[in-house]
């Protein structure tokens, strides 16, 4: 079996320095988006030096080298072709705000490997410190298609009921037919997102848009919808894969705010809604 579980949770953790400046954090928010209109204050925020902060899904692509998601599928007791590889999920909790400027320790490892029958999961975490203290964690979930079936622990659902009501803010966001060549130069380069021939080998008829670009462009969304445009406030953000978007489309953000978390549901509007992101949390002070 290319994964062995036991052995992919033994292994020691991969620890490395990570590095990131202003001009990483700007081609991300552009990566996701951000600076349309151009001249928008609020926009500024994310593309002009002078006015920067940080979105916090930034930390899913800060210091983007290692460790990440493809260094965990190297990791002992994982062999896998990359072409069989979906992002299932994403799980970020942010402990303080991230700089502008950063230098940190990164310590990653396999954190958990479950055995969905038709796929096998493995969480990839990773942990960020600076000489200040912990700044994120991240937890990744991989599905790796025809790699399940040996028996082992199926984990935790990640399904949330269905948020009630209508949706208190409903925007829509228009993904660029460049936005994944945009988005993969902050450091995802899986050739699913650029590559026409290497998608249709993992059963698209075209490139589709990095799971976490859609990610960052929702969080991106409530933040500038609900939060007041204050990424300070964000706390932890969660969200399930549910289907694929393809750069052209248009996104359908759907948000329901309570306490002290929003709900989000994202769809694909020329795909008659068809689900894209699901069971998604933006907690938030």
């Amino acid at each position: 079996m290319p994964i062995d579980a036991a052995k992919a949770l033994a292994a020691e953790p991969r620890t490395g320095e990570i590095t990131w400046d202003r001009r990483d954090v700007q081609l991300y928010h552009l990566g996701i988006g951000a600076g349309v209109p151009a001249t928008d204050p609020d926009e500024l925020r994310y593309t002009l030096e002078s006015r920067l902060h940080v979105l916090p899904s930034f930390a899913t692509v800060a210091g983007s080298g290692s460790p990440g998601v493809i260094s965990g599928l190297s990791m002992p007791g994982v062999e896998v072709d990359l072409a069989r590889v979906l992002h299932g999920g994403q799980r970020l909790e942010i402990h303080r705000p991230i700089p502008v400027t950063g230098r940190a320790t990164a310590t990653g490892r396999i954190a958990a490997v479950y055995d969905k029958g038709k796929a096998a999961v493995l969480v990839m975490r990773t942990e960020v410190a600076d000489a200040d203290g912990p700044l994120w964690t991240n937890d990744a979930q991989i599905f790796v298609r025809g790699e399940g079936g040996w028996g082992g622990d199926r984990g935790p659902s990640a399904r949330l009921e269905p948020p009630s009501g209508e949706p208190d803010k409903v925007v829509e966001r228009t993904v660029r037919e460049d936005q994944a060549l945009l988005y993969r130069l902050s450091g995802d380069y899986n050739p699913l997102h650029a590559d026409p021939e290497f998608a249709k080998l993992a059963g698209f008829d075209r490139p589709i848009l990095h799971g976490l670009c859609t990610y960052g462009i929702t969080l991106k969304a409530v933040v500038d919808t609900l939060l007041d445009g204050d990424v300070g406030r964000v706390r932890g953000y969660a969200t399930r894969f549910a289907g694929v978007v393809f750069p052209g489309e248009t996104l359908r953000i759907r948000m329901w705010r309570g306490e002290d978390a929003v709900r989000v549901a994202v769809s694909a509007v020329q795909r008659d809604d068809a689900p894209v992101l699901a069971d998604t949390l933006v907690e938030h002070s």
